[in-house]
């Protein structure tokens, strides 16, 4: 059977619009597109207000959008959990102290438990630390989540309570005390110079990347012959193709762009016997490991919710509690599976935030709840329910966490960047509401 292509009928090309037939043939998200403008008027936006009035543009710079990849991956992981929590009509405020809770947990199995019984330096305690921390994170999340369906206790006292509760615990748990230092290579799933992969490592992951991009558009092609879909037309299926990999690409140019501090450069050097030429020694940072747990955690659930009987029954509790229950799904037992996922991210979460900061403390995490709900809720998903995506809540994500950094950037003291942040969720509920009604 041959490859059939979307041919519009009757005066349709005449009555539309150039934009309009690109947006329909592409079949592009237009949510998204406005968020990726956006999010580059905010980049540029910082860029140039520093130009003009604090002596140089630090926005759009390979040092500056590295970290910032790097702070997004946290609140970035959480969020895609989030997603799921706010499409079946619920809210988890307590993630903040729940990353705030398993971190100190990870910290003391690592540094007070695990070398009186493995030894110092031991190559498992990483491993075991992250997966009591994953765990944990895990229970507490069915723990809430079975409150909520068997108990039927809102899951705003839920959770509102489990903020209060996971805080007060973690202080008990480390007696007020900073917990540090981590494992060594505990350490490096937090970033920096030796927590990223390199310029090749980099190269690699980019080509798996277009390949990946190549591959969907092949085998969504096969899947719409199968079904005797119409086939988007060839130019558009190739501007998705060339804009995708050159996404792709320009990433990897970026992070391979930053290179090494100088100071560590030479004790590197030192180490491994490199002699440094007159130029100077260039060693890049490549891609972050917050940053590919984030894009490994993406991709998972982004499949979790596109192709799985999970994903499809937490959109139908969305859009419709009552008749999903009439439909034979286990509402109750799906609330409490969520929760516990949602438990499981903030877990992985706290591995990369007390990993960053190279120790566990109990303030870590402390109003993460907001932004994460933030970002879930800028990147489209409703809080009226049965509405959101995964990568736009990652989007959301890199939006706040840009703001911050921006603003901390052009020197806005704390309480500026509350306000700021605050109107921008406000903001992004009334544009959703607005788009709601539109769409009716």
């Amino acid at each position: 059977m041959s490859d059939q292509t979307t041919q519009p009928t009757g005066s349709k090309p005449e009555a539309e619009g150039a934009v309009a037939r690109f947006f329909r043939e592409t079949e592009l998200d237009t949510r998204l597109l406005g968020m990726l403008g956006a999010l580059a008027l905010i980049w540029i936006g910082f860029h140039f207000y520093g130009q003009m009035f604090r002596g140089g543009g630090f926005f759009l710079t390979p040092r500056n959008l590295w970290n910032l990849s790097v702070q997004t991956a946290s609140i970035g992981i959480m969020a895609t959990g989030m997603v799921l929590v706010i499409i079946t009509r619920h809210i988890d405020l307590s993630v903040g102290s729940i990353l705030g809770f398993c971190a100190i947990i990870m910290g003391v199995v690592q540094v007070n438990i695990l070398p009186q019984y493995l030894g110092l330096g031991h190559p498992l305690i990483w491993i075991i630390a992250i997966l009591v921390g994953i765990i944990c994170g895990t229970f507490i999340g069915a723990f809430h989540g079975a409150l909520i369906a068997y108990g039927k206790i809102p899951a705003f006292i839920v959770t509102l309570g489990g903020l209060l509760v996971w805080r007060g615990a973690a202080f008990l748990v480390a007696r007020g005390e900073t917990i540090s230092p981590v494992d060594p290579t505990f350490a490096l799933l937090g970033g920096g110079p030796y927590g990223a992969i390199g310029a090749t490592g980099s190269w690699i992951v980019g080509l798996l990347g277009c390949a990946a991009v190549l591959g969907l558009i092949i085998m969504g092609r096969r899947k719409r012959n199968s079904f005797n879909i119409a086939q988007r037309p060839v130019w558009a299926e190739s501007f998705i193709a060339i804009v995708g990999c050159g996404a792709v690409i320009a990433a990897v140019l970026l992070v391979n762009a930053y290179p090494w501090p100088r100071g560590i450069v030479r004790r590197y050097a030192e180490a491994n016997s490199i002699e440094i030429p007159d130029g100077g020694l260039f060693i890049s940072h490549g891609f972050a490991i917050p940053v590919l747990i984030l894009v490994a955690v993406a991709i998972f659930m982004t499949i979790l919710m596109s192709r799985s009987r999970f994903g499809r029954y937490v959109y139908a509790i969305g859009g419709n509690p009552e008749a999903a229950e009439l439909a034979g799904i286990n509402t109750r037992w799906m609330t409490v599976k969520i929760f516990a996922l949602m438990g499981a991210l903030t877990g992985l979460s706290a591995v990369v935030a007390s990993a960053r900061l190279g120790s566990a403390t109990n303030a870590l995490g402390t109003l993460d709840e907001l932004y994460v709900i933030a970002a879930a809720v800028i990147g489209g998903t409703s809080l009226a329910g049965g509405v959101g995506t995964i990568y736009g809540a990652i989007l959301g994500a890199l939006v706040m966490q840009s703001l911050q950094t921006g603003m901390v950037l052009i020197g806005f003291d704390a309480a500026m960047q509350q306000i700021v942040v605050g109107s921008v969720l406000v903001l992004a509920v009334y544009l959703d509401i607005l788009y709601r009604r539109k769409s009716k």
